[in-house]
């Protein structure tokens, strides 16, 4: 029993002190511009369907940056029935910016692609006659503080990066947002270490899909969206192709891009997480009950510990949810949260393991990747 009891230590111990600080985001942001002076020619590409209240302030803070270069936005509508394409239209002009921004009416969405990727491959292919020095794939609901593309390109041009990607800061406003969101990037950063991101002898590739900077040559090189097409994770596996290909990328966080969505109850952002969670892991039916078994020792057996009436158990599961916590603090920080929500981790761990588990049913009835009447992530084998 004691052995068990050592488990959830030995794994916080590992997670803070050799797992590539990932919970130590002041190292992780993205530095701001020394100048805004970087003569670049960007191309900001906006996958859109029925994002009719939120694309205004998306494209407008864009057409907004205070940049050295020049930024044209390109906003695809993806068969939206809302106005979508109206709204960016009418921010545009409102700003007195229309000659930058092209608006597309999305083609029929083909076999075998998602429907975002479609989205963005039509905007990378209308980018090019522009010949830009860099692609920034955005979403419609991220609102760009004036330094953020001046941001950007001055970390990809400094650190000579192929793609540069910013996690942007997630509302956090409603309870279901406190509760769970922070924990959503704290799990996202477990996941895909900034650090072995970019290092060049480490595997891991991840991106984040509301801010991702990329150099249209080795957008090129690996074949174009084509290469996956089919992804409904496409940040990530886009940042695996270009790694894969020999590219250097790097992944952090920002303060000057934020988005504007807004999730009122914790059912929305369940099925936000359960979308793509089966996805993540392959469809591994082995994989999910690992998972299962992870989550449980390294958040829930903490507590647990603590009613097991064994001194030497409960002194240990007090040091692991103590571990926990500190690990979780600098996150909670950034979003100006009270350090004690540290303590509601086993349970919003529980919650996660719940979505995860609703994604491998979902993917089993044939509705996995629902997203905006779409069932993207299909079970071949029904």
């Amino acid at each position: 029993m004691y052995v068990l009891a050592a488990v959830p230590l030995l794994v916080w111990l590992y997670l803070l002190l050799a797992h590539g600080d990932f919970w130590l985001i002041s190292r992780h942001f993205a530095p701001l511009p020394a100048n805004h002076s970087l003569a670049k020619k960007i191309v900001a590409i906006i996958p859109a369907r029925n994002e009719a209240g939120v694309i205004g302030d998306a494209v407008k803070s864009l057409l907004q940056q205070d940049f050295g270069g020049s930024i044209h936005v390109i906003a695809v509508d993806d068969g939206s029935t809302d106005g979508t394409d109206g709204a960016a239209v009418e921010a545009a002009a409102s700003i007195g910016a229309s000659a930058r921004l092209t608006v597309i009416r999305g083609a029929p969405l083909p076999p075998e692609w998602s429907g975002k990727v479609w989205a963005m491959s039509q905007g990378a292919i209308a980018a090019a006659a522009l010949v830009p020095d860099y692609l920034l794939f955005t979403d419609a609901d991220i609102h760009h503080d004036p330094d953020n593309v001046a941001a950007l390109v001055t970390t990809a041009e400094a650190q000579n990066r192929d793609l540069t990607s910013c996690m942007v800061k997630l509302r956090a406003t409603t309870f279901a947002e406190k509760s769970l969101i922070p924990a959503f990037v704290f799990f996202f950063l477990k996941l895909y270490p900034p650090v072995w991101i970019a290092s060049a002898d480490a595997r891991a590739a991840g991106a984040a899909g509301g801010c991702i900077l990329i150099r249209p040559d080795v957008l090129e090189r690996i074949g174009g969206l084509r290469t996956i097409r089919s992804q409904i994770i496409d940040d990530c596996a886009l940042a695996r192709a270009v790694k894969a290909a020999g590219g250097s990328i790097w992944l952090g966080l920002t303060r000057t891009a934020r988005s504007t969505r807004s999730y009122g109850s914790l059912t929305e952002i369940g099925r936000m997480i359960s979308r793509t969670a089966f996805n993540q892991l392959h469809h591994s039916y082995a994989l999910l009950a690992a998972t299962i078994v992870g989550l449980f020792f390294t958040y829930l057996l903490p507590p647990l510990l603590l009613l097991s009436g064994h001194p030497l158990s409960i002194a240990l599961g007090a040091a692991a949810w103590i571990l926990m916590s500190i690990g979780y603090a600098p996150l909670l920080r950034f979003y100006d949260l009270s350090p004690l929500w540290s303590l509601c981790l086993p349970a919003i761990a529980l919650f996660y393991a719940g979505a995860t588990v609703h994604s491998a049913v979902q993917y089993c009835l044939g509705r996995g990747g629902e997203w905006k009447g779409r069932i993207q992530d299909l079970n071949v084998r029904r």
